[in-house]
């Protein structure tokens, strides 16, 4: 054999050798492929009927949503007469029951006059600097 002969023997072994790491490689390849078709088939299989679920969930929150705006709205209307009603009331019954309270009140005081056990409040006094000054002199100022 010439060194021709050997060196297209070595060629074509090396060609051999690549065509089947290349042969194995699109063997995986192919698998990997097949896999993510299947994957992706089961997740789309998957998929729609959760998105069925997920739009009649929303449609769902969208009706409870409704009824509450319309809850609130009453409520609000609600607290409006409330409120209409309160000053109503207030300025109706408000004035003539402090006027009786006080009028009460006074009656009281003339009626009960100063009782004797009742202490008669010590006048205030105001410290300036360590020193006490009486409230009789510091009317004078």
């Amino acid at each position: 054999m010439s060194g021709g002969e050997v060196a297209g023997i070595l060629v074509a072994v090396f060609w051999a050798i690549l065509v089947s790491f290349l042969a194995v490689a699109l063997a995986r390849l192919a698998q990997t492929l097949k896999a993510t078709t299947k994957l992706v088939a089961d997740v789309t299989d998957q998929a729609v009927p959760l998105l069925a679920d997920a739009s009649q969930a929303v449609r769902s929150a969208q009706t409870q949503i409704d009824r509450v705006d319309a809850i609130a709205s009453d409520v609000q209307e609600v607290t409006s007469n409330a409120s209409a009603l309160s000053t109503t009331v207030a300025s109706t019954f408000g004035g003539p029951l402090v006027k009786v309270a006080a009028f009460g009140y006074g009656v009281r005081r003339a009626l009960g006059g100063r009782k004797e056990d009742v202490p008669v409040k010590a006048p205030r006094r105001t410290v300036i600097v360590g020193r006490t000054v009486p409230a009789a002199r510091r009317k004078r100022k």
